[in-house]
């Protein structure tokens, strides 16, 4: 990864992942993101449609936005190659809320948690 997504992921800042469903139609969601070095990682559970599309097809693009201009960016195309359930999930949740919010997440979770590992194959910064 280019040292700007791993500046983007790393920090307080927003991204967009955008999946595609059944019909071809590109979905979009604003979403917490971090990163291992390697990897753009979210964090999603099992019963969203998101997650539906990845699971059938895992070809993702996410936009990184620094939140102090929102005209810089990073468009990563990649992959979901890895998806990570149980306690691993749920503690990535914690962490991406503490890094947002200050505490561990205080959502109703409804299925399960997932953490997605996108493997980036182009990124644009911009």
């Amino acid at each position: 990864m280019n040292q700007k997504t791993i500046d983007l992921a790393s920090g307080k800042n927003f991204a967009v992942i955008t999946t595609l469903l059944p019909d071809g139609r590109a979905q979009s969601h604003v979403m917490w993101v971090d990163t291992d070095g390697e990897h753009i990682l979210m964090n999603t559970e099992k019963h969203r449609r998101k997650f539906r599309n990845i699971e059938r097809d895992p070809r993702v693009t996410v936009t990184l936005i620094d939140r102090t201009d929102p005209y810089s960016f990073v468009e990563v195309r990649g992959d979901v190659v890895e998806t990570v359930l149980g306690d691993d999930a749920r503690a990535h949740i914690d962490t991406l809320s503490q890094k947002y919010h200050g505490h561990d997440y205080a959502g109703t979770i409804k299925s399960e948690r997932v953490m997605l590992k996108i493997r980036p194959e182009r990124e644009v910064v911009h």
